[in-house]
């Protein structure tokens, strides 16, 4: 079950990243929509483009620097749960036909405990890049271990999440918290909406 509260928009332009940036950028777009396209015609495909498990843990960390000095209450819930999955830089790209891909790692008790992708296709009218982050805060011990027993958790099949705006999440209590996962969708600014993970697969990787 996935349930989506919209949240404040911040959209991050892309094409004001300089040139290391914008190839780095157009590499991972590339990877999203060769992915995505096996992903619907072949099932899940083995990812073999991942960043080094070094690049991805220090882009994770600034990536929740970033969500914890814009959101404070995720901190909050941060001290409440049994892991957080984070994917600092998801690049959605499409024309009629779209792409979103990143990877992330899970962190317990502030250590990385494994390395993951996400991947989502979309389809329709739609064009342009985009660049966020998902933190996403598993709050079971049954949440975590469907992830890693499921080989590879599809969003809106299995753990429950709820995805907060910044008003959400400070009304929640540890008395209230009665969600599996719950998940942010942020950039640079803050936290963004119109980018949800309901559709999203989450595979663990070897980088």
């Amino acid at each position: 079950m996935s349930k989506d509260i919209r949240g404040r928009s911040t959209t991050n332009n892309l094409t004001r990243k300089g040139g290391t940036n914008m190839s780095k950028y157009m590499r991972i777009v590339g990877t999203a929509f060769i992915l995505a396209i096996a992903a619907t015609t072949l099932g899940s495909p083995s990812p073999t483009l991942a960043a080094d498990p070094a690049t991805i843990d220090r882009e994770v960390a600034a990536a929740l620097n970033v969500l914890y000095n814009t959101t404070p209450s995720a901190q909050t819930i941060a001290a409440s749960a049994k892991a957080v999955l984070v994917f600092p830089n998801i690049v959605k790209a499409g024309f009629i036909v779209g792409a979103q891909y990143g990877d992330g790692a899970m962190l317990v008790k502030g250590k990385t405990v494994g390395y993951y992708n996400v991947l989502a296709a979309s389809y329709g009218f739609q064009a342009g890049v985009q660049s966020f982050g998902y933190a996403m805060f598993l709050m079971t011990d049954s949440a975590r271990a469907y992830l890693n027993q499921s080989g590879g958790w599809e969003i809106g099949v299995g753990p429950s999440v709820v995805v907060l705006d910044e008003g959400m999440a400070r009304n929640l209590t540890t008395t209230t918290m009665q969600d599996d996962v719950y998940a942010f969708v942020f950039g640079q600014q803050g936290l963004m909406a119109g980018a949800g993970v309901q559709g999203s697969k989450i595979t663990r990787i070897n980088p």
